[in-house]
């Protein structure tokens, strides 16, 4: 049987023997938001008293709102357990004897590039194509790291490793992904790479904020910042991509939490270093100014009292044929679709939203931001949109109206 979002959160919150009246206090939503929701007056809500709603109860967006952690072609290919065996892989740990490799495994320069291939795959939003090929890639990453244990075989098995984390938290698993990023650690490690090991605390903070763990998300994102920062004269384009992404993954926590300035703050010393960098293309993820621009459209519209207006202005600084890589695209480009709606644009969301599907049919599917701004559209369309709903139905958003 379906439930709604009203029914989630009540059974939430008496799970957790929490008041209404204290879930509205933890939460920053009224009272008789919470009230409506959960009597069934209201479908749904804004995105921004969603996320504070999850963060209260200690639960994932993905799970409040009923979307599917997976997509149906990923879940009936078999896919996603298949990565989840390969990430925890009981042969891969101490002690435990593992199977003997039938083939031999692929050289240092090879494997170097199946890892280049399966990164280019993943930021072009070929996910079900990652999701079949990735676990063997994880097998003969390991295996090559047995046989040849160089640092270039470890620097290529952390970015697998690193892409096994983004995928599982992209399809609703962030806990295989934490178990993945300690993976991603180790083999940074053995590459005797900072700045691999950087990313890899990066991608740490962006599990860790899908996990509903703001603090603790920023926190370590800061920390290693501080770590990395690089003597500004002396500076490789390499140091300063690393450290501005930390910059980025903890600028995004601080504004779910509110604090607007410090994570402005933080955008503004990554905008920096991405001037004085350039773009760069390192450790399987591009650094640039523009990037950073995109979000700074993010932050805007996070926190219990998004900023449409602010996130608005901030678009109008973005260059969209610069912007290299086309999930990046296509997820700044869903941010623009929220603030347009949020400002009353409707008809502007729902144009931008429906591009974003023509470019991206399956990346969008796995986005629970775009979801929830279309379960907003519907709940407040006036007469019935048959476009809206076309969409709706694609995204797997219940319209329950």
């Amino acid at each position: 049987m379906n439930t709604s979002i009203g029914d989630r959160v009540r059974a939430l919150r008496e799970f957790r023997d929490v008041t209404q009246d204290e879930l509205a206090r933890r939460s920053g939503v009224s009272v008789d938001t919470i009230r409506k929701l959960e009597q069934g007056v209201r479908e749904s809500a804004r995105i921004n008293t969603l996320r504070g709603l999850a963060r209260a109860l200690d639960v994932q967006l993905e799970r409040l709102v009923g979307q599917p952690t997976v997509t149906r072609r990923l879940a009936d290919d078999g896919g996603l357990l298949a990565l989840r065996d390969a990430i925890q892989d009981p042969g891969s740990l101490p002690g435990v004897p593992g199977e003997d490799d039938l083939e031999d495994p692929p050289g240092p320069a090879e494997w170097a590039q199946q890892v280049r291939a399966s990164t280019a795959t993943y930021w072009s939003g070929g996910y079900s194509e990652l999701a079949a090929t990735l676990p063997g890639l994880l097998r003969d990453g390991r295996a090559a790291a047995r046989r040849h244990d160089s640092e270039s075989v470890w620097t290529h098995l952390a970015l697998a490793y690193q892409l096994a984390a983004s995928l599982s938290t992209q399809s609703g698993h962030p806990d295989w992904a934490y178990t993945a990023v300690e993976k991603q650690l180790a083999a940074a490690a053995r590459a005797s790479d900072p700045l691999l090991e950087g990313m890899g605390v990066s991608t740490l903070s962006w599990v860790l904020l899908r996990q509903g763990r703001w603090e603790q998300a920023r926190d370590i994102a800061e920390r290693k910042a501080d770590a990395l920062e690089p003597p500004r004269r002396r500076a490789t384009p390499d140091q300063l991509a690393v450290y501005g992404n930390l910059l980025i993954a903890a600028a995004t926590p601080a504004a779910r939490a509110d604090h607007h300035d410090d994570a402005m703050r933080l955008l503004r010393l990554a905008e920096s270093a991405a001037v004085q960098s350039g773009p760069v293309h390192a450790y399987g993820t591009v650094f640039s100014a523009t990037d950073v621009r995109t979000q700074q459209v993010n932050v805007a519209l996070a926190g219990t009292e998004g900023r449409p207006d602010a996130a608005l202005t901030a678009a109008a600084a973005v260059d969209l044929g610069s912007i290299s890589r086309p999930v990046h695209s296509a997820s700044y480009r869903v941010d623009v679709a929220q603030a347009r709606y949020q400002t009353g644009d409707n008809a502007g969301a729902l144009e931008l939203l429906l591009e974003v599907e023509a470019d991206q049919p399956e990346w969008i599917r796995f986005q629970t931001g775009a979801a929830a701004t279309v379960r907003e559209m519907l709940e407040a369309e006036r007469r019935r949109n048959s476009t809206l709903r076309g969409l709706a139905s694609r995204l797997g958003v219940d319209p329950a109206l």
